[in-house]
């Protein structure tokens, strides 16, 4: 990565701390949706996986982790459809936030928005919607940025 890069989070502080105090907010809606803390991390981790972005993905592992995230269900995050890791709300949220990700593959189809919602709530799809949304906004600042990311 090119050191000429500007870091946005140093260039622009206060906007920065404001997308931290709206991760915050999603953060504790999904909690209050009934999400389970440990999903909201894994969603996190999904939709840094599809964007690449190395250095979201290993705080959001690291974080995984310290709340108790089984190893496993990390490892098999990028195939989650494949396994028998993730209960059917993970499923859901999963493939919520990966439609979420991938808009610009045609937006939020209503097939996986109707799968969803056949079994999430209202206030867990908007709980679901939100994290992939900053943590896609997270992703572009540290993958426009120079976060560097070592061994």
């Amino acid at each position: 990565m090119s050191d000429s890069r500007v870091n946005l989070g140093k260039q622009h502080p206060a906007a920065y701390k404001a997308l931290i105090a709206l991760s915050a907010e999603v953060e504790e809606a999904a909690v209050t949706a009934g999400l389970d803390p440990l999903l909201v991390e894994l969603l996190r981790m999904r939709t840094s996986q599809i964007n690449g972005c190395a250095f979201c993905l290993r705080m959001h592992t690291r974080d995984a982790l310290k709340k108790g995230e089984n190893p496993d269900r990390i490892a098999v995050l990028p195939a989650w459809e494949e396994t028998g890791c993730f209960s059917e709300t993970d499923r859901a949220a999963l493939r919520l936030t990966e439609a979420v990700t991938r808009v610009p593959d045609g937006h939020v189809p209503d097939t996986e928005y109707d799968a969803a919602a056949a079994v999430l709530t209202a206030d867990q799809i908007s709980a679901v919607a939100w994290p992939a949304t900053v943590m896609n906004a997270f992703n572009r600042v540290a993958i426009t940025s120079p976060y560097p990311v070592g061994g």
